[in-house]
């Protein structure tokens, strides 16, 4: 568990950082932002309120941990607070070489040092990493005489983080404990924050192992399992359904014994067991044979596991469960194939 609720500010400093590929080049400010107590609680409020806390990652390198750039210059700040500026210049020019994207803006790049984080019962410090790429208009009001003047400003509206990353001091060996926002960019240019420039990865915990697993069981019913024999969208859909249902009625995950529950004891089980090792292989992940189910990711992922049947251009058939009333037959007179469906009630 992760609460900043009584974290300080006690360190903060800001660069501006353009977009590489338009050689819009790197600002750096010549000393640290000094901070009014009036402004504290905005800024607080803008660096921490955009951030949930149950997808957590750590910082990684393909090679070394201590080749990850992101990783040295915070341990550095970890270690010598008072170099935060010098680090903070370091870190702006990495996430520039970065931002080479043609979708990436011009924006605002602030590091702060924080106390008074907790994480898991412990209290610790925290290094935030923050950018700012769009401006919202403001409008202000002034009394002038019996009337009054109004006049826009473009300014950052502390509500809506573009860009974040904290990095809480502990399991530094294991790459510190990460938390991310990007709100702004969805497709190819967003890897450049948390790939390129944090380079990350997601940390192991129930959160994460019961978003795996769901996707490795969504994986081996709509795309193994299809290749493999002549599996219908109708029962891929029960088939997921019903795998949903067994992990809502269950606390912990016994992979095993989740896998003989959905297939049975049949060759079909045995097969998802394999599976699930080429998936580990291919995806970098590492499956534990018991964890506690994170209700959490369940609701997040399983959303995505609602099935919905594209049928040509005409119809979409979309099953949230009940998968006993569909069936599916082919008319030969017509030469097609068609769905059949039985229900109590029209709404």
């Amino acid at each position: 568990m992760i609460s900043t609720i009584g974290a300080k500010l006690k360190q903060c400093t800001l660069h501006i950082v353009g977009n590489k590929l338009r050689e819009e080049g790197v600002s750096i400010s010549k000393s640290l932002q000094i901070i009014e107590k009036e402004h504290e609680n905005h800024l607080l409020h803008y660096f921490f309120s955009s951030f949930k806390y149950d997808e957590l990652y750590q910082l990684t390198h393909e090679s070394d941990l201590t080749y990850n750039e992101v990783f040295g210059y915070v341990t550095e700040i970890f270690n010598n607070p008072e170099r935060l500026h010098e680090q903070a210049a370091r870190l702006a020019k990495h996430l520039y070489n970065q931002s080479s994207h043609p979708k990436i803006k011009k924006g605002e790049f602030y590091v702060a040092y924080f106390r008074n984080c907790v994480v898991d019962g412990a209290c610790v410090d925290a290094v935030g990493l923050f950018k700012s790429e769009n401006k919202d208009t403001f409008l202000k009001i002034n009394p002038s005489g019996e009337t009054f003047e109004i006049e826009s400003q473009q300014g950052v509206n502390i509500n809506k983080l573009d860009k974040g990353c904290l990095i809480f001091n502990t399991r530094k060996f294991e790459g510190y404990t990460v938390a991310i926002v990007d709100n702004i960019n969805k497709g190819m240019e967003a890897k450049y924050w948390a790939d390129d420039f944090l380079h990350v990865k997601l940390q192991q915990n129930d959160f994460s192992l019961t978003q795996n697993v769901l996707s490795l069981f969504q994986d081996f019913v709509t795309q193994q399992m299809p290749a493999e024999q002549n599996v219908s969208k109708a029962d891929q859909a029960a088939l997921l359904n019903k795998g949903i249902r067994t992990m809502k009625r269950n606390e912990t995950m016994e992979l095993n014994q989740f896998a003989r529950e959905i297939f049975g004891d049949t060759e079909m089980a045995q097969r998802f067991d394999q599976f699930k090792k080429e998936f580990e292989k291919k995806r970098d992940v590492e499956f534990e044979d018991s964890f506690q189910i994170s209700d959490t990711a369940l609701k997040k992922k399983a959303m995505g596991t609602l099935q919905t049947i594209k049928l040509d251009k005409n119809f979409d058939i979309r099953i949230h469960g009940g998968e006993q009333y569909i069936e599916r037959g082919y008319d030969e007179v017509r030469g097609m194939y068609y769905y059949r469906l039985f229900f109590k009630e029209e709404k």
